[in-house]
């Protein structure tokens, strides 16, 4: 029983270390904040622009093929569809706007990688409990009955029998009987040399690993959900930016008709086919968009584990941020991330379980002392019960007896194999302990990097984006007027379109960043 609840707590430490330090050791590129092998999804959001926001199905960092994008965009209209149908049949009330901080609560709640690692925890209590209970006996019972017994009578007191079918070495059996036997034998240790005690420490460590892969798994699930709700408000950004592009395509496609009916010699034929080339572009442009919000509202759906027919209205966030934000320090991020990382704690777990083992096995050479008993019954049907106590009945017995034993086993050159075996297993827990930290340092100094710069990007895009809409307003100001030319206004139309792309993108990166530094320092995404 020992060994069985010990192989599976230090296998989970064992797992978890071998796991996580493979996957956290190269950081991944998607967002600048990798994610466990199998967890990390995404898929690219609108208009073209880069981001990405997590899709079951898809590897982490990248892309989702045309057929699951696809899928996902149908899946978006039809369940629209069947809001749109349970509106029309019954009034509801208006739906609560899901804001980031409800999203990020309802995926660390119902994602299904919580729920395994919820289960996995209640496993681990249950290895608890049998480990503290390792203690209690186990009442070995025989119980059996049988026949026909041969006739076997005396006088009680261990004679010979008193019947010609009791004697042996013929075939007269005489009368046919039938037995019944039970018997029940119980140690209850009252001492071990620690190793109940040792047992019982490492069971202790099963929950701990178990809460941190819970909390692990609610960290990847409230960090996707971040990034999916980032992503939808991207696309929302996008499909504006867009639209105001093309309406402004639009009008001075009309301008450059007006200017053609009035044969000015500003405009010509081919300034009719530019600015009709850049319309096309942004009709391409925004069905990209769309797209990718779509495909941003299926991965909102999946990660809320939202019903079929339950109607969802996402909260609008604008990606800037309304307040200045500084990131911490390097040297903080690393503080914390060893302080709260998930990971560090299981696998500190771990590596006390396999000290615990190493314990046992030390001790595994000196017998357990204990308190031992036993209780035999035997009847048979024709056989008479012997009143002498020399004489041995093997037909019918009553007896009972408890006292002191020691058990143990002298297989000595096993025993110190398998000290051997823990040793190294702790040895190799620790090494991936250390290789483990370093990663996550690693990890953290990488995501923390990419934020920074995420940061300095979008302050510069956004002024960027000022200026070239200024530019763009006086292009089409001049245009209007007779004093630019075509050229000059398709040159600040696409600079502006470029420049709020790279904003909103920016913008996005930032966004992302701060829930990825949370993540890779052990602290839950949070939102507004």
């Amino acid at each position: 029983m020992r060994r069985t609840v010990l192989g599976h707590l230090v296998g989970v430490g064992l797992a978890l270390a071998a796991g996580t330090a493979t996957a956290q050791g190269v950081p991944g590129a998607a967002q600048g904040a990798p994610a466990p092998a199998g967890q990390g999804t995404s898929v690219p959001t609108p208009a073209g622009q880069g981001a990405s926001v997590p899709v079951p199905g898809t590897q982490g960092g990248q892309s989702a093929t045309p057929q699951a994008q696809e899928a996902a965009t149908q899946d978006a209209t039809r369940s629209t569809q069947q809001q749109a149908q349970v509106s029309e049949g019954a009034p509801a009330q208006a739906a609560e706007p899901l804001t980031l901080a409800r999203l990020v609560e309802r995926a660390r709640r119902s994602d299904a990688r919580v729920e395994e690692a919820e289960a996995e925890l209640r496993r681990l209590q249950a290895l608890q409990r049998q480990a503290h209970w390792a203690w209690f006996p186990k009442f070995e019972t025989v119980v059996g009955f049988g026949g026909p017994t041969p006739e076997a009578y005396n006088d009680g007191l261990g004679g010979p029998p008193t019947t010609e079918a009791s004697r042996e070495g013929d075939l007269n059996f005489g009368t046919l009987g039938v037995t019944f036997r039970a018997e029940v034998n119980a140690l209850l240790p009252i001492y071990t040399f620690g190793k109940l005690t040792a047992l019982e420490k490492a069971g202790d460590q099963g929950p701990i690993i178990g809460a941190a892969l819970r909390e692990r798994a609610r960290d990847e699930a409230g960090f996707q959900a971040a990034q999916a709700f980032y992503g939808y408000q991207l696309a929302r950004s996008g499909l504006a930016q867009i639209e105001d592009v093309g309406k402004r395509l639009e009008d001075a496609g009309k301008r450059i008709n007006e200017m053609l009916e009035e044969e000015s010699q500003q405009v010509s034929k081919i300034d009719t086919y530019k600015v009709n080339f850049f319309r096309q572009v942004v009709a391409a442009r925004l069905a990209e968009a769309r797209q990718g919000q779509a495909v941003a509202l299926a991965a909102i759906r999946m990660l809320a584990g939202a019903k079929p027919d339950e109607r969802l209205e996402i909260a609008d966030v604008e990606l800037p941020l309304e307040e200045e934000f500084t990131p911490p320090t390097l040297e903080k991020a690393l503080t914390l991330a060893d302080q709260h990382r998930p990971e560090l704690t299981a696998l500190q777990a771990g590596i006390a379980a396999r000290e615990q083992e190493v314990l046992i096995r030390e001790r595994s050479y000196y017998p357990d002392l204990g308190i031992i008993g036993f209780a035999r019954y035997a009847y048979t049907t024709n056989a008479t019960p012997q009143r002498s106590p020399f004489a041995d009945d093997p037909y019918n017995d009553r007896s009972v007896g408890i006292g002191i034993a020691a058990r143990g086993t002298f297989d000595i050159p096993i025993k110190n194999a398998q000290l051997d075996q823990a040793r190294a297993e702790l040895d190799k827990l620790k090494a991936q302990q250390r290789l483990l930290q370093a990663a996550i340092h690693l990890e953290v100094a990488k995501v923390h990097g990419e934020l920074v710069s995420a940061l300095e990007r979008a302050r510069a895009y956004s002024e960027g984006e000022k200026n070239t809409r200024r530019w763009a307003t006086a292009a089409y100001a001049a245009f209007d007027l007779g004093t630019g030319d075509t050229r000059e206004l398709m040159d600040a139309f696409t600079a502006l379109a470029q420049a709020s792309a790279e904003r909103a993108k920016g913008w996005f990166d930032v966004r992302v960043g701060i829930e990825a530094l949370n993540r890779v320092t052990g602290t839950p995404p949070s939102g507004p």
